[in-house]
């Protein structure tokens, strides 16, 4: 099992979840961040890190969240590691929380 970056995520990028991660299993795009299914241990220690409340065990993403299973996947193979905190995306506040923000996503 992996943990999930879901949606909530997109266009927020909050970054405190890379910092704490023991095997560096965070990859960065532009407004969106991914776990490396391949590098995550399953530690749990990303999790109450996230402001954004949008990081699940994968046995625990909601049914309607489960695209972002192959997402986090995909886009892990792509995108350069992050390990160090950064500053949110300059709206994250306003779009935390709004739903059926996919279409936003970053590649």
């Amino acid at each position: 099992m992996t943990y999930v970056v879901m949606e909530n995520c997109i266009r927020c990028k909050y970054t405190d979840c890379v910092e704490v991660c023991p095997v560096d299993a965070f990859r960065e795009g532009p407004n969106f961040l991914v776990i490396d299914p391949e590098d995550c241990i399953d530690c749990d220690v990303c999790v109450p890190e996230c402001p954004a409340e949008a990081i699940l065990p994968e046995d625990d993403v909601p049914i309607d969240q489960r695209v972002f299973i192959e997402i986090n996947a995909e886009l892990a193979a792509m995108w350069p590691v992050i390990t160090q905190k950064k500053p949110q995306l300059p709206d994250a506040e306003e779009w935390n929380g709004v739903e059926g923000k996919v279409q936003y996503l970053e590649r």
